[in-house]
């Protein structure tokens, strides 16, 4: 599977300790999850609930962060979509899994109302 998003975590998104945020990290699986939300529903949707993140190991500054996103379920009008993320060491081959969520996604029509998901 290829990843959704792939990015590189820089010293603006650190904490005191030199840690990038679980914050920036969130917000980068949200728009992975996004991603995917809207290939399924063809159009605009909303995050409504994200499931028991659990942060695995820390990611640190130069890393290399790849998003995999995958649809595990879908409802009339909503979507859970599980989001992996992997840091690759900027020196070195080496990568893990630092952490996972399940995010759940609802499609909006033009006014912002749930809307029926297309057929699959």
């Amino acid at each position: 599977m290829a990843p959704v998003i792939r990015t590189i975590a820089m010293p603006a998104d650190t904490n005191p300790a030199g840690d990038i945020f679980g914050g920036w990290l969130m917000a980068q699986m949200d728009l992975a999850a996004g991603n995917a939300a809207a290939r399924r529903a063809r159009g605009r949707c909303a995050t409504v609930a994200v499931e028991a993140i659990t942060f695995h190991s820390p990611v640190r500054v130069g890393d290399e962060v790849s998003l995999y996103a995958e649809v595990l379920g879908t409802g009339r009008t909503s979507m859970r979509i599980r989001v992996q993320a992997w840091r690759r060491e900027r020196d070195s081959e080496h990568t893990n899994r630092v952490t996972e969520a399940v995010f759940t996604f609802v499609a909006l029509d033009a006014t912002g109302r749930p809307r029926p998901l297309p057929a699959g």
